[in-house]
């Protein structure tokens, strides 16, 4: 349900969003990143899951549908979680998922909102390129890799704030 378009708990006089990298690996400063989590109201799927599961097995067992329902709401949330991906962008890498990328290799990007998320989600997609898309985010954004023995011809994802990864990835 969370957001953020810059590191959570950056100081208010931080305006620029950067911090140093919590990640233990090349010590890069983070510029931008976005949790890209399920909308509130796919939470109502845990709540819809259960009153389903008791419904459906009250009539023959009271406590196999308590059981029942409990392990429904429980794994139907844990789903929910676990299919949380984050957008981290460094001066060094690009990172959508656990896809990753150098910077060097990363082209031009370009947002997309409204009707023209349909036309590059259906019609002038490439089935070569890496896709991370989330049914509760609407606008996408479509990054070109330029890396010459990659045949992904772009990575296009889900995200809240496709201008600002355009911005971020432009300016770098």
């Amino acid at each position: 349900m969370s957001e953020s378009a810059s590191p959570a708990g950056d100081p208010p006089n931080n305006p620029r969003g950067h911090r140093p990298s919590s990640s233990g690996g090349s010590g890069a400063e983070i510029l931008y990143k976005e949790k890209l989590s399920a909308a509130w109201w796919m939470w109502l799927l845990v709540l819809l899951t259960g009153t389903t599961t008791f419904l459906a097995l009250a009539p023959i067992n009271l406590w196999a549908a308590v059981a029942a329902t409990a392990v429904a709401a429980v794994g139907t949330a844990v789903a929910l979680v676990a299919s949380t991906t984050s957008i981290v962008i460094t001066g060094d890498y690009l990172q959508v998922g656990r896809a990753r990328i150098e910077r060097r290799f990363v082209g031009e990007a370009e947002a997309f909102r409204g009707d023209e998320v349909r036309l590059v989600r259906g019609p002038e997609l490439d089935g070569r390129a890496f896709m991370n898309f989330r049914v509760s985010v609407g606008p996408v954004v479509r990054i070109r890799i330029t890396d010459p023995v990659d045949p992904t011809p772009y990575w296009l994802t889900s995200t809240r704030h496709p201008e600002r990864i355009v911005e971020m990835l432009s300016a770098g």
